[in-house]
């Protein structure tokens, strides 16, 4: 039996939690009769109003006809201004913007509104209360529980179809109570309980995991604090006996910008998906050379770093190739700074100096780049928890003096770089060997390569670049968001001790920049145009 277009039109708004009124209905109906839309387009037609309509900052559940008028009329228009705006120059220092994690404004995710909200203040407390301790973790679980409900696995298309009795149907651990014997699937996060034993935890309750019958993981690390789908049976001794586990389905950035669109996670003013297709396009074409460099482990208490640094700041004189960013991750030493050791701090301080020194004889590369300091593990700062706090400024203070102003910026980690619609995550931590040291369950046989994919496929798809306890990583609750990776970015710095790798996943970049040490110096080059990145190296051998 053929589906009518007022079903299709009521379960596409519904996708995006809006409800239609019968005159709202009736204008949808009218727009798909004007316009001759065929039974076969009606699908994307409407899919397109919804999403236009769930950006509107004043968008409503139940749907209102103003504002339905309001989104069509910018459809119907959006042609002409797209011509409109390619005469206009685009600036690219307009468009750069660079975020501390203390300054993203808090969203929360509301269950019963199905969106975020923006949180009216955040609490004064640093280290956050126990209430917001607790809602970290519910908006971890609901971010990525809203994603998963979404996947074409889970939700059903809004025209019937056999697939329909393959859809997979989250359970809770509260539907588990007296139906030992039954197959489920569960959605929670892997914690320990207080005997030590492992447990899958969600909003209902915990149940403990048996995975004597699991040979192998599916792709992807998982450790304490981390979210997982786990299918398998409920048995007579109360507990889940796990046949398969996986990480929750990651979901792509144009998905989620088409769905929150309207939502300024950055705080630096939101831009609508057909923005962002035209600043990426106009990006390809007018900034094609435009790069931005990234380094790791700067140990600048080592002649060879500023010797490396040398060389590099040389040849991009020589070739008139200035990158327009150039962010420096720690750690800043080779070795931690005793506490309360003078001679340490002075040592440290003196190497920040000698690079202030070197970066502003260089007077070409100080007036067209931007440089981003993130702190390390062992660097100086005033906290250690993440998200870190900017480097110490008494420690900084000749750079800020010697390069011009609004050109050096102390960043806290992670960090992010705005430039025009793409998002670029910083965040230096030694990643690889926390994921492997905190690893739960069947532990995956994988090796180099392998283990390089699992970690860039953990941390997207738990849509968190810290998925651990805080007994494990300890995260100020009240900037927990700032971890978040949802919607997913652009690309992905993930700055580790560990070999450096490059890969495209779901669509987001993630690189390793390598590490800037020793007598083979690495770094990367990521340019904007082509949304990749390319490894570098500095060889001083050749100079001996």
């Amino acid at each position: 039996m053929p589906v009518s277009r007022q079903q299709i039109i009521i379960r596409v708004f519904r996708k995006y939690s809006h409800s239609l009124g019968p005159d709202e209905l009736e204008y949808l109906e009218d727009i798909l009769k004007n316009h001759d839309i065929s039974d076969d387009d009606v699908e994307m037609s409407i899919e397109l109003i919804a999403k236009e309509y769930n950006k509107q900052d004043d968008a409503t559940m139940k749907v209102s006809l103003q504002i339905l008028s309001r989104v069509y009329q910018t459809l119907q228009t959006s042609g002409d201004q797209q011509t409109r705006k390619e005469d206009v120059y685009l600036d690219p220092e307009n468009h750069l913007h660079f975020i501390n994690a203390f300054e993203m404004p808090l969203w929360h995710w509301s269950p019963e509104r199905g969106s975020f909200e923006k949180a009216p203040h955040q609490s004064s407390s640093v280290l956050g209360t126990a209430e917001s301790r607790i809602l970290a973790i519910r908006d971890r679980l609901n971010i990525i529980k809203q994603t998963i409900l979404r996947n074409e696995h889970f939700a059903p298309s809004t025209i019937p179809s056999r697939n329909r009795e393959h859809l997979l149907t989250l359970k809770s651990t509260k539907q588990l109570l007296g139906r030992a014997g039954d197959r489920f699937l569960l959605f929670g996060m892997l914690v320990h309980s207080k005997e030590g034993k492992l447990c899958l935890e969600d909003l209902d309750g915990v149940v403990e995991l048996d995975f004597s019958q699991l040979d192998q993981p599916s792709e992807g690390l998982f450790t304490e604090g981390s979210f997982a789908l786990v299918e398998g049976d409920y048995t007579e001794n109360a507990t889940f006996s796990v046949i398969a586990i996986g990480h929750p389905p990651c979901e792509s950035r144009e998905t989620a910008r088409s769905i929150f669109g309207h939502v300024d996670f950055l705080g630096k003013g939101a831009t609508t998906p057909l923005e962002d297709t035209e600043y990426a396009v106009r990006v390809e074409q007018e900034f094609s050379s435009m790069n931005f460099f990234f380094f790791s482990d700067v140990w600048l208490d080592q002649p060879d770093t500023l010797k490396g640094l040398q060389k590099i700041f040389d040849n991009c004189v020589e070739n008139n190739f200035i990158p327009k960013v150039i962010v420096f991750c720690g750690n800043f030493t080779s070795a931690g700074i005793a506490q309360g050791n003078s001679r340490d701090v002075q040592r440290y301080q003196e190497g920040f100096d000698a690079l202030a020194d070197l970066i502003a004889s260089y007077t070409l590369i100080t007036r067209r780049t931007h440089f981003v300091f993130v702190p390390g593990p062992l660097d100086l700062t005033v906290n250690s928890v993440l998200p870190r706090k900017p480097l110490l400024s008494s420690l900084t203070a000749r750079l800020r003096s010697k390069i011009p102003s609004g050109r050096v910026h102390m960043a806290s980690n992670p960090c992010r770089l705005k430039f025009f619609a793409q998002e670029i995550v910083v965040f230096r931590d030694d990643v690889m060997s926390r994921m492997l040291r905190n690893l739960v369950g069947v532990k995956p046989n994988a090796r180099n390569e392998d283990l390089k994919r699992y970690l860039v496929q953990s941390i997207l798809d738990q849509s968190h670049l810290a998925p651990f306890t805080t007994q494990i990583q300890p995260v100020l609750p009240e900037y927990d968001h700032a971890m978040r990776l949802y919607p997913l970015p652009t690309c992905v710095v993930l700055a580790d001790k560990y070999d450096s790798y490059r890969m495209t996943y779901e669509g987001c970049h993630v690189f390793n920049p390598g590490r800037f040490t020793g007598r083979s110096l690495a770094f990367s080059a990521y340019t904007p145009a082509t949304r990749e990145s390319e490894a570098c190296v500095v060889d001083l051998e050749a100079e001996i």
